[in-house]
């Protein structure tokens, strides 16, 4: 439970919440159902989709550092 608190606890929940909306804005149904409001607290997942697709360069490489970190350093 004390990993859910750490800082690099928060950065890979952060690395995954926006990998996972921005794959679950290639899916149509989930799209519409989802991603479909832009501004409240599901504007969050729109958000994170939008993070996602817009800088997906840096997200994976951010995603391919925290996994050696994780992996190896940690």
């Amino acid at each position: 439970l004390s990993t859910v608190y750490s800082f690099d606890g928060i950065l890979v929940f952060g690395l995954l919440f926006i990998c996972t909306c921005a794959y679950l804005k290639k899916v149509p149904r989930l799209n519409s159902w989802l991603l479909s409001e832009k501004k409240g607290v599901w504007g969050v997942f729109y958000k994170a989709a939008i993070i996602g697709t817009r800088l997906h360069i840096a997200v994976a490489l951010s995603c391919l550092a925290m996994a050696f970190y994780v992996a190896f350093l940690k």
